[in-house]
């Protein structure tokens, strides 16, 4: 469930966890994934093709990146909803402590290739983790 909004730059978070979107092909130099990879997980630039569902994770200076492969640049997003909501229900963090997520779906790459942004905050809603949702 999403727990609060708060405005400003995630990686100033106290969350000890941050949440993001990747793609099915591997190639993830764009967008939010693209700063946590030229900032914190270069190797997650050009990952390599991953299934959807797939959650990848590096723990760096504290803070654990899940990056959750939840669309396609070929397929789109029409699973994304469903996808996202399972992958936050498995994480493997502490209960009731808080993730910190970006819009998944709600930045010019996600609006550009159809994310239905509405239903993937619908489905964070519905997952059984706290988030905290930072948006511009």
């Amino acid at each position: 469930m999403i727990i609060k909004e708060e405005k400003g730059n995630i990686f100033g978070t106290s969350c000890k966890h941050i949440v993001f979107a990747v793609n099915t092909e591997g190639i993830n130099d764009s967008g939010f994934a693209g700063q946590v990879s030229d900032n914190y997980w270069p190797e997650l630039a050009y990952v390599g093709p991953k299934p959807l569902g797939t959650v990848l994770s590096l723990q760096e200076e504290g803070i654990t990146f899940y990056a959750i492969v939840c669309h396609s640049l070929k397929e789109g997003w029409k699973e994304a909803p469903k996808v996202i909501e399972d992958c936050l229900n498995n994480l493997d963090t502490p209960d009731g402590e808080p993730i910190a997520s970006v819009q998944i779906g709600g930045g010019l790459i996600g609006q550009m290739s159809g994310a239905d942004f509405p239903a993937i905050i619908q489905a964070m809603e519905h997952s059984k983790k706290s988030i905290i949702l930072y948006t511009r």
